[in-house]
């Protein structure tokens, strides 16, 4: 597994940085959440903060972690890595500076608070800036290898992941307008222009995410894709541990399209709770049609990594040297482990 890893130190500094800041977020918010009760649309103001700083510093330490495996445009993907550290942590901090506030801060439109005017400006443009800098480090990264052949399918297929979880709530934001009234956790009426619910702008109630259970949420493909990087190279560090155990795992090429095979089927995960949140749907009460949509991802997983592993595990037999035969007391042949 050492191939997968590099000195921390090594590591993108600003990014880095933005993680460790953010997993400090983390903790304050926790403790938000425990001893502030104020609350905005039915959950408490320092869950967004928690949620976003999670994220963020999960994201950024990844980031971090796969610049020190370029090969070639390393300057332009250090650049890119600062330019995102700054927007992110300039996001989550306007998104924490609102919720200490007791206000919105993605999709509000009050005129009438200058905190308000001057930070809904920057959450905008700070989201565009993380798009473009992810889009751009996509690319730098798919015309190169990144690794062995594991590793690179896992950092490329997971980029696609990321970079569709941040396209998605960016055309939803632009395409869905649903301008309303609520009322902030100080009881003052806000104007919203957008909200994160399709069918119910406001939904909310899942446990924990806060996920709306009244109608589709376009949080739920964002939280997947943005997720799947970590998910592959998981799975990726998983099967090179395994390869000193299983002799079959020893082959990269094999190792490579098992991971292939997972982000066929994470790919498909994704691509079904995006049709289901589009449809206005929660993703706790799927209809029929979903079932089915997952079910045949499902199948196509689990044949395609079966088919993987069979036809890899009868290679590997067919390579295995055959055992000399001796002959027995009895004048029978018998293998050479039974006649000593």
């Amino acid at each position: 597994m050492t191939y997968l890893l590099a000195p921390v130190r090594a590591w993108h500094r600003p990014l880095m940085v933005c993680a460790v800041l953010m997993f400090g977020l983390v903790l304050v918010s926790a403790v938000g959440t425990a001893v502030d009760g104020r609350t905005l649309l039915g959950e408490s103001v320092w869950v967004k903060p928690l949620k976003f700083g999670f994220a963020f510093g999960l994201y950024a330490g990844t980031l971090a972690w796969l610049l020190t495996k370029l090969t070639r445009g390393r300057r332009l993907g250090r650049w890119l890595g600062t330019v995102f550290a700054v927007a992110a942590t300039v996001e989550v901090g306007a998104i924490t500076v609102q919720a200490a506030r007791g206000t919105f801060s993605h999709f509000n439109a009050d005129q009438s608070d200058p905190v308000t005017l001057a930070l809904v400006p920057l959450l905008s443009f700070g989201v565009m800036v993380i798009v473009v800098a992810q889009l751009i480090l996509a690319v730098v990264v798919l015309i190169q290898r990144t690794g062995g052949a594991a590793l690179n399918r896992a950092i490329r297929s997971g980029l696609a992941l990321a970079t569709f979880g941040m396209v998605v709530p960016v055309f939803w934001m632009v395409t869905e307008i649903h301008s309303r009234t609520v009322t902030d956790a100080n009881g003052h009426p806000v104007q919203m222009y957008q909200g994160h619910g399709i069918g119910d702008p406001d939904g909310h109630g899942m446990p924990l995410t806060n996920w709306s259970v009244t109608g589709g949420d376009f949080r739920v493909p964002h939280f997947f894709a943005l997720h799947g990087i970590q998910v592959l190279l998981l799975i990726a560090a998983v099967l090179a541990a395994l390869a000193a155990e299983r002799v079959w795992l020893r082959d990269e090429k094999v190792r490579a399209r098992l991971v292939g095979s997972a982000a066929l089927g994470y790919t498909g995960l994704v691509a079904v709770v995006t049709w289901q949140a589009w449809r206005g749907q929660s993703l706790i009460h799927p209809d029929t049609a979903t079932l089915l949509a997952l079910a045949a991802v499902l199948l196509l997983t689990v044949g395609t990594t079966a088919r993987v592993v069979v036809t890899a595990r009868r290679a590997s037999a067919r390579r295995a040297p055959a055992e000399p035969v001796t002959a027995s007391p009895a004048g029978r042949p018998e293998p050479s482990h039974l006649a000593r």
